[in-house]
């Protein structure tokens, strides 16, 4: 049964605890736990493997073609930016569909058992889902626009290393799998700096208005965040890489970080666990705060003495460690 928490009441579900560590790195050179890392991750239904699928689909049909990027002009701007719109306001605004206005799945396997906020000053028109929706389609959208045009042509123009799945098949497929693991290790850094207590009084508390996340809040933020955030699509800058890399990565960082903050574990299909959605180690973070501060691909927390496994115990040294940051 889930611990009493006296700020904020119960969990409604949380995994078996304490937390486990699943990431790649748990069992150094482990042969069957790497190999099992990557069967969950990459051979199965997941959600890297499905924005993986769309980052191919999207650069087949979608996308602007990168010799067209050789000069910025407005077309190819602006349909940049209309199809990331459109996968931002697909996933995130298809998951709260399912979840928060069709109760597809009634409260299983929900984090926090509370809806999304309304009537609360703290957001923007006094509504949880209308300010993240403001912060994500405003200044997220734009933001992960500019990145990508900027790399795109960058990229076009021979700036940065580019290469083909012919050229170099085997670094072409290796630089997709460790894409997340750049991407966590990036996370974690530039969070921390986002809880000096400098930056985050001025720019993250905004994000972690959303104590009881949801969809919309996972790419809901000050637009300085996006900014330091999103840096993280820089390194293509510097690492040779595809244009379906690039794209995977947008959509890695943008609307993934809807499926991530779904405020739910899994989908349920037939009342089996058919995908595997938000974590309970980032809920952890929006409820605690001080804790957590990377996810689950990198062991960064536990390495640094950051980390929450969920108990009691847990929660204590959180506060514990909180209080004196802000004291």
């Amino acid at each position: 049964m889930p611990a009493d928490d006296k700020d904020y009441g119960v969990w409604n579900y949380h995994p078996d605890l304490p937390l486990e560590d699943p990431s790649i790195f748990a069992k150094g050179t482990n042969a069957r736990h790497i190999a099992g890392w990557l069967r969950r991750n990459w051979l199965a239904l997941s959600e890297r493997m499905i924005l993986l699928i769309l980052a191919v689909i999207a650069y087949a049909f979608f996308y602007p073609a990168l010799e067209v990027a050789q000069s910025f002009a407005m077309g190819w701007v602006i349909q940049t930016y209309l199809v990331n719109l459109g996968f931002v306001m697909a996933i995130a605004g298809g998951l709260h569909w399912y979840f928060y206005m069709r109760k597809g799945q009634g409260k299983t396997l929900k984090f926090d058992g509370r809806d999304q906020a309304k009537g609360n000053r703290a957001f923007l028109f006094s509504d949880q889902v209308k300010d993240n929706m403001f912060w994500t389609l405003t200044s997220g959208v734009a933001q992960l626009t500019a990145f990508q045009v900027v790399t795109m042509w960058l990229m076009a123009n021979g700036y940065v290393p580019v290469i083909t799945l012919a050229s170099n098949p085997v670094w072409f497929v290796l630089w997709i799998v460790l894409l997340p693991v750049w991407s966590a290790f990036h996370f974690y850094w530039v969070h921390r700096l986002l809880h000096v207590p400098f930056f985050y009084t001025r720019y993250h508390a905004l994000h972690h208005r959303n104590i009881n996340i949801g969809p919309w809040s996972g790419f809901s933020m000050h637009p300085v965040e996006h900014l330091i955030y999103l840096s993280s699509l820089c390194v293509h800058w510097v690492v040779a890489s595809h244009p379906i890399h690039l794209i995977f990565h947008v959509l890695y960082q943008g609307p993934g970080a809807a499926m991530t903050h779904t405020g739910y574990e899994d989908l349920l299909i037939k009342d089996k666990r058919s995908l595997a959605l938000g974590t309970f180690y980032h809920t952890l973070h929006h409820r605690y705060f001080e804790c957590n501060y990377g996810n689950q691909e990198m062991p960064w927390d536990r390495w640094f003495g950051t980390f929450h496994d969920g108990s009691e115990e847990g929660t204590t040294e959180t506060r514990a460690r909180k209080k004196k940051m802000y004291s």
